[in-house]
């Protein structure tokens, strides 16, 4: 198990690569543009002090797999966080199947959205998927680096899968990284296991 010491130590590493970039942007917007880099920008906003560990900008790999597919596929993400000092943070991902070998085969799901802490601990999140899925999430911090959601409300536009519920935990692991898995209940499934990944901080 990492120590404290081990822990600060990593994170200082880290940032020395990470802590100089940030999200590129045309910077002649008359209103602070978003920031991905807690050492850049506007203030960082006291009601998302709940959600802090989680700005930046993430990539790595994981793997999707669900009983209606032919099989599982490994995939490679990036997730940005980021916020422009309002009590909320930004939420953008895209991701991109890979084969065996570790090439890109084709794009893969996008979303986008939203991450609303309450007065109560509660976090809302909303997200758009570029299938067509609209979804509302509520959860609530497990500890200072772990965060659950379920949700509450999904729409579908009619060209879109039936999709019912979803589940997800993200969390902050030992090392600095970012985890999460998420479960789905869609096409006559039930509440089943469907992706999950390993993200490293490349920005923040």
């Amino acid at each position: 198990m990492t120590s404290g010491d081990d822990a600060i130590r990593a994170a200082a590493e880290r940032a020395e690569v990470t802590g100089r970039r940030n999200i590129p942007q045309l910077d002649d917007l008359p209103i602070p543009t978003d920031t991905a880099n807690l050492r850049e920008g506007v203030e960082f906003n006291d009601a998302c002090l709940a959600l802090l560990p989680l700005v930046g900008v993430w990539r790595g790999e994981g793997e999707v797999s669900y009983p209606t597919m032919e099989r599982s596929y490994r995939f490679a993400q990036q997730i940005t966080i980021s916020h422009d000092g309002r009590p909320f943070l930004h939420h953008e991902a895209r991701a991109w199947l890979l084969d065996d070998d570790g090439e890109v085969l084709r794009p893969a799901a996008r979303e986008t959205g939203w991450w609303r802490p309450q007065p109560d601990d509660t976090i809302e999140l909303l997200l758009t998927h570029s299938t067509g899925i609209l979804e509302l999430y509520y959860g609530k911090p497990k500890n200072q680096a772990a965060w659950e959601l379920g949700t509450d409300a999904v729409v579908r536009s009619s060209s879109a899968k039936e999709v019912t519920a979803a589940k997800r935990l993200y969390g902050i692991v030992n090392n600095g990284d970012l985890g999460y898995v998420e479960e789905r209940a869609m096409q006559g499934q039930q509440m089943t296991p469907h992706c999950s990944a390993l993200l490293k901080r490349i920005v923040g």
